[in-house]
Order: structure tokens, then C-alpha cells, then sequence
């Protein structure tokens, strides 16, 4: 389980995150949701320990995010995998090294440069890509495939890692429909079917209420709503997008013209974590 508690990130005087609390059980896949600049990728890099905490505590089981250091670190960082909007591969290797490169985790420094994998290690990659149905092209240079090729072959790589969670950080932003849906596709399989927990910044909703079991929605940095997809109104989640809703939300409800004046500020989770009314 992961457990937020009033985490804060401060960039100088502005606070990119504010005070956000939530617990996200195991096995669950959760959108994070929120306009440009709501503090969604700081969010998610700090339970990755890519940013540091500035106040507040992040702790997965008996593990406080916030302390590690060296070997401890390096090891959270093998469970927590990381996967990236520009797919942060090597492009000059072949995918297969690519996929490999997610078990430099789980050996030496050494090993790791020199390129020494096992037939274990081997075999794990190569199954990873057949998963995606990307092993034929396990020898082809990672710079030669598409965008949703590339994005497969790094949820590949974070599969290698053995992660208990994997963070997604706008996975399919610079893809087209098509691909985003098999960018997509991957990660609910890998969640429904390995019992991985997977935690997505997405900035479409369509995409958040299909996909996702949860959503938690950012504005300003702060945590605005906790609630399952279908709970979520398109006039609550234009209060939330603001002048960004027309992009991610569909054809409007039949609403009185109040509710799209409602302020921003009215949205509010309760203590509890249950969205208050």
C-alpha cells in the first residue's frame, strides 16, 4: 500500500504540490488528473525519489520514501519503475539492450556497464516484448520504431524491473489515437494481470474514466477529488480543467448556466478522502 500524508514540494516560494494525502491499496490502476501544471509529474516524481519531499511523509509498507539513500534507494527505485512521456530510450542500441537496461537495478555497477546479462535476464526481456508483441523486433535500433513502439518497449523495461508499482507520467501525450490505445492496452493488462499497481498522469479524461479504477485530481497542487470514474460529472471535471475542459471533455450535460460558473476553489475532498458534496 501507498501512502501519502500531507506531502508538499516548494520550488522556492511556489508550492508545486500542496498538502496531498491519499492511500492507494495495491493492484489498483489510478489516474491522476489536473490542467498543465497542476503539480501531476511532481507528484509522481517525488514517490520516485526523482524529486525530494519538502514536507510530509511518503511510505509504502514499512519503507518512508523520504529517507533512503544509497542501496535502499536504488532498490525502491527497482519497485517503483518510471515510465516517461518521451519514452527516455537509448536510441543508437537495439531494443532488446534497451529492455535490459531495466535490470541494472538488480545488479552490480559493473555488470550493468559491461553489459553482462544472463540467459536469465535474457529470457525475462525478451518475454517482456513478446507480451507487447515486440519480440520480432528485439534487434532493431530503438530509434528506428514508432512513438507507441517506442512507449511499449519502455513499459518493457519497467516490467524487467520486477516492480510492485509503476508510475506513468503522460505515457501516451505525444502519441496518436491508435497507438495511445495500445500504450493503454499495456498497462491495464499489466495491472489486471500481474496485480501490479500502476499510477497515470493523463490528461485526457475520456482515456482516465475507461482505463482507471480511481481518479485523484490536482489543481494548484492540491488533491480536489478522490472519486471512481463514473462518479465524476463533465461539470465537475470543467471546474477542475478550467480553460483546458475543452480538451478533454466531450459534448456538455444539460446544465443550468451555474454550474460552469461555480469557482474553482469550491471543489474540496473531506477529510476522510471522500469527495465532499
Amino acid at each position: 500500500m501507498l501512502r501519502l500524508q500531507q506531502v508538499t514540494k516548494r520550488f522556492g516560494d511556489k508550492k508545486a504540490v500542496d498538502g496531498v494525502s491519499a492511500v492507494i491499496p495495491k493492484g489498483q490502476l489510478v489516474g491522476v488528473i489536473g490542467r498543465s501544471g497542476a503539480g501531476k509529474s511532481t507528484l509522481l516524481r517525488m514517490v520516485n525519489r526523482l524529486e525530494t519531499v519538502t514536507e510530509g511523509r511518503i511510505t509504502c509498507g514499512q519503507i518512508n520514501v523520504g529517507t533512503l539513500s544509497g542501496r535502499h534507494l536504488r532498490a525502491w527505485r527497482a519497485r517503483c519503475a518510471m515510465i516517461f512521456q518521451q519514452f527516455n530510450l537509448v536510441g543508437r542500441l537495439d531494443v532488446l539492450t534497451n529492455v535490459l537496461i531495466g535490470r541494472s537495478f538488480g545488479v552490480s555497477t559493473g555488470r550493468s556497464l559491461l553489459k553482462l546479462w544472463t540467459d536469465a535476464d535474457r529470457t525475462r526481456a525478451l518475454a517482456a516484448l513478446d507480451r507487447f508483441d515486440m519480440a520480432h523486433l528485439a534487434a532493431q535500433r530503438a530509434d528506428t520504431l514508432s512513438g507507441g513502439q517506442q512507449q511499449r518497449v519502455a513499459i518493457a523495461r519497467a516490467l524487467v524491473q520486477e516492480p510492485d508499482i509503476i508510475l506513468a507520467d503522460e505515457p501516451v501525450a505525444s502519441l496518436d489515437p491508435r497507438n495511445t490505445r495500445l500504450v493503454m492496452d499495456a498497462l491495464q493488462a499489466i495491472n489486471r494481470e500481474l496485480g501490479i499497481t500502476v499510477v497515470c498522469n493523463l490528461h485526457s479524461l475520456d482515456l482516465a474514466r475507461e482505463y482507471c479504477d480511481r481518479l485523484l485530481g490536482l489543481a494548484a497542487g492540491r488533491l480536489v477529488l478522490d472519486e471512481a470514474p463514473n462518479a465524476l460529472s463533465n461539470a465537475r471535471a470543467r471546474e477542475l480543467y478550467g480553460l483546458e475542459a475543452a480538451d478533454v471533455v466531450g459534448e456538455p450535460e444539460t446544465l443550468p448556466v451555474a454550474a460552469y460558473a461555480m469557482p474553482l476553489g469550491s471543489l474540496s475532498v473531506a477529510p476522510s478522502g471522500v469527495p465532499a458534496q
